[in-house]
């Protein structure tokens, strides 16, 4: 009995205990007001104290300090990789690249909230399925790769290739709007959209913070709770069974997730690096010339001794060695986390496939401009507003008409998502006396040196006194008859001195179809962002939001 007394009287003591805690927490330390309190204005502030758990297929990616750029073997004596110190912020990264399954989940959802046998859609379909067609060889019996490496089930977790830049940003705002809307329907704040037949299932993030009622075809009723609780005021009536209870979800209720997103350069080089496995308490000994701890393509362990630690092209036509005796596993990309992580977790980091940035190219990484979460292709945005003050929504209408964009190599995208908010260019108002920033585009920001580029001129005007380094082909001029709807494309004949422009993105990592050489993760080489090869994949990131670690300190290297 008395046993019993003492545990009930802790139990007690520990819900009295939390129970002051909380509403300590849930009320203003400096005013007093109360937070999350209907009767006291229903102030927002969301739960802390449960911390930002990693993504799901994500791992946590803890930043800091380190030189970018720094190669094993610099043959080429340029700029492109010339080592810059750099920070890097925290961040979540997918453990592996994006598989076919995955991206073909994406092909298929896309399919059903825009169907393509719908005048108005009729392209939108089209424009996120990957190229089949890079597996080809003009010398080559590759077709059943063609045919099947996409679809078929055996290559179901293999990393997605055929896929441009730009299809690999939409991918990452699906995916974004995509666990939003499986957060809140396994929450109960929203009913499973899925089992609705006559509801549109599309679902964007920033039109639901923005304005909900835009969703759903405006039903209302798909919403079945808020946050909080719901206080009737003196006067009014009870609402009904299944009324909407609570108030609006906002980002400051910390439920929604952070946008996902392709990694910057320096993200995605500092995460291959994975400088932590050759750290000693706030040095790093050594350096690494792969996504792995040594030297050495090739397992020194007994069980694995010989075999590659990654996918690449070992020598002409040695794809995968001899028969009997693969020693990289594959001559083609081969199944996520074929070989060893890195330090950080993170698998095919050097080899299997290259994969995207989001960063435009430029030949110099400019620290002394910005040392801090270094990122190049910057364009600031505002929301669209009416006359009447609302923000546009892109063809919110099912009648409306999607405006299209024709690629230079011919394709049909959509220039909008039917049903996103629509975003434009901030304004020289926009940024008065910022010091911080002063255009909207800033992808050509410090092209490279006064002394580089003293020799080039404009070509549209000889005159102009700022040089223009970066004279890259424009695109072709596209001209469609009115009459035979054929399409017509005039080649920019003009000279140029350079293939960079500012739709050209880094991509980063080994592929198999690679030398040794592009293993190591400084490399750096680019490509249009609407260009689609067979060894180019991507994977996503996500930002870590507050405390860069919740981990303690630790003097060495666990592994040392």
């Amino acid at each position: 009995m008395k046993n019993i007394f003492k545990i009930t009287l802790v139990i007690l003591t520990t819900l009295l205990l939390a129970n002051c805690n909380r509403s300590n927490s849930n009320k203003s330390t400096l005013t007093g007001l109360s937070f999350n309190d209907p009767k006291n204005g229903n102030f927002i502030k969301g739960n802390t104290e449960a911390g930002q758990k990693p993504p799901l297929g994500m791992v946590a990616v803890e930043g800091g300090t380190f030189t970018m750029g720094q190669v094993q073997d610099d043959v080429m004596f340029d700029w492109n990789t010339t080592p810059k110190q750099l920070h890097v912020r925290s961040f979540f990264m997918d453990e592996a690249e994006v598989t076919n399954s995955e991206y073909f989940l994406y092909v298929q959802y896309t399919k059903n909230v825009f169907p393509p046998s719908e005048e108005n859609y009729k392209h939108i379909y089209n424009s996120v399925l990957p190229d089949t067609l890079v597996w080809r060889k003009s010398l080559g019996n590759t077709d059943i790769l063609s045919e099947n490496y996409f679809r078929h089930p055996a290559y179901s977790d293999y990393p997605v290739v055929g896929v441009t830049w730009l299809q690999a940003n939409e991918y990452c705002k699906w995916r974004t709007n995509a666990v939003n809307l499986k957060t809140l329907i396994d929450k109960g704040h929203i009913k499973n959209i899925f089992e609705q037949d006559s509801i549109s299932n599309f679902f964007d993030t920033d039109v639901f913070l923005t304005d909900a009622t835009k969703l759903f075809d405006g039903d209302s009723t798909i919403y079945k709770r808020g946050v909080g609780r719901t206080v009737r005021q003196r006067g009014v009536p009870r609402p009904g069974r299944g009324a909407f209870q609570g108030r609006k979800i906002s980002q400051a209720d910390g439920i929604l997730s952070q946008r996902f997103r392709l990694p910057t350069e320096a993200e995605w080089e500092f995460a291959a690096k994975a400088n932590i496995e050759n750290r000693e308490y706030n040095n790093i000994r050594g350096r690494k010339k792969y996504a792995w701890n040594g030297k050495y393509s090739r397992a020194k362990g007994n069980r694995n001794k010989g075999d590659q630690l990654a996918n690449f092209k070992q020598g002409k036509g040695q794809y995968s060695g001899l028969p009997g005796w693969s020693s990289d596993g594959s001559d083609i990309p081969n199944k996520i986390k074929s070989y060893p992580p890195n330090g950080f977790g993170l698998y095919d980091m050097s080899g299997n496939v290259a994969e995207w940035t989001a960063d435009v190219y430029r030949p110099i990484i400019d620290n002394e401009a910005n040392d801090f979460n270094y990122f190049r292709g910057n364009i600031f945005t505002k929301k669209m507003i009416d006359k009447e003050g609302n923000v546009v929504i892109a063809a919110s209408d099912a009648s409306a008409e999607v405006a299209y964009d024709t690629l230079p190599n011919g394709k049909i995208i959509p220039k909008q998502l039917p049903g996103t908010i629509k975003y434009i260019p901030i304004t020289k108002d926009d940024a008065t006396l910022r010091r911080n920033f002063s255009v909207s585009d800033n992808s050509n920001i410090g092209d490279g040196d006064l002394n580089s580029s003293r020799f080039y001129k404009d070509d549209e005007d000889q005159f102009k006194a700022r040089p223009n380094m970066y004279n890259s082909p424009k695109s072709p001029e596209i001209v469609t008859n009115s009459e035979t709807g054929a399409t017509t494309f005039t080649n920019d004949d003009k000279n140029r001195t350079t293939l960079i422009s500012d739709i050209s993105r880094v991509y980063k990592g080994g592929s198999w179809s690679d030398r040794e050489y592009w293993l190591d993760p400084a490399q750096r080489r680019y490509l249009p962002e609407y260009m689609a090869t067979n060894y180019i994949g991507f994977r996503c990131v996500s930002d870590k939001v507050g405390p860069m670690s919740n981990q303690k300190r630790k003097a060495r290297n666990p592994s040392r």
